[in-house]
């Protein structure tokens, strides 16, 4: 059995080499690159990655599809740039394939690091992401943002987890929570939903309430606070954006 990983980055240059790395054991390994302008692309290359240059944004959704159709192994294993996959995961993905009786996709927990700290509260783990299918048993949803992967039959589990930088400092992660609530203010727009400014806090008093309470992001510390107040600030956003884009 083969595998292909697919990532697809966009100015990944701080992260793309470790993730490259981690997969140096797969069959094949295509990036698709959204335009950078850091060096992420001539990196993947260096690193013995198929790339392959997108010059529009089509939506999260969209571009892992584009990716996927660019794989040729048996199985895929959908990756971010900022993931990596350790040695003990590798030997679980690797028995998967290897077996007769597999599932045609698996998900894993992710162990996700909030400016250096892994938060295991707040939502965030043990956080399973199915990313590891056998080709043409699934495919991308068309969501700009938040996608999914639509699997043809059962779901496996697999016990180790990826490990995923998530956001580096602070500024990174306010960065972030722009861009994502634009894309799903857009989202939201294309679906036909509206909202207030009334609404838009409710929701982001609940996305605080959420995270730091009912999911006790309140025990990993400030870190946890911090992420709470990133969610709510990026769903007042998302919503807010909506409203201004009805207008």
């Amino acid at each position: 059995m083969t595998l292909s990983v697919i990532i697809i980055a966009k100015n990944e240059a701080d992260a793309i080499g470790s993730c490259l790395d981690s997969v140096a054991w797969a069959d094949e390994r295509i990036v698709l690159d959204g335009g950078s302008t850091d060096g992420t692309a001539a990196l993947a290359r260096e690193r013995g990655a198929r790339v392959e240059i997108a010059t529009d944004w089509p939506g999260f959704g969209p571009q892992k599809n584009r990716a996927l159709d660019l794989a040729h192994g048996d199985w895929v294993l959908s990756l971010d740039a900022d993931e990596q996959v350790s040695p003990t995961l590798r030997a679980e993905i690797e028995a998967a394939m290897g077996n007769s009786g597999a599932a045609p996709a698996y998900r894993m927990p992710r162990a996700s690091r909030y400016c250096g700290k892994v938060l295991r509260h707040g939502g965030w783990w043990p956080d399973y992401v199915v990313r590891l299918f056998r080709r043409g048993s699934a495919r991308f949803s068309e969501d700009l943002v938040h996608e999914r992967l639509v699997c043809d039959g059962p779901v496996g589990t697999l016990n180790h987890p990826l490990q995923h930088d998530t956001y580096a400092t602070l500024e990174e992660a306010l960065e972030k929570a722009n861009r994502y609530s634009t894309l799903g203010a857009m989202q939201a727009f294309e679906r036909g939903e509206r909202a207030g400014l009334f609404q838009a806090s409710l929701h982001g008093a609940w996305a605080f309430f959420r995270t730091y309470v009912m999911r006790r992001g309140f025990l990993d510390g400030g870190h946890g606070l911090l992420l709470a107040v990133s969610n709510a600030q990026s769903t007042f956003y998302r919503y807010a954006k909506l409203w201004l884009k009805r207008r």
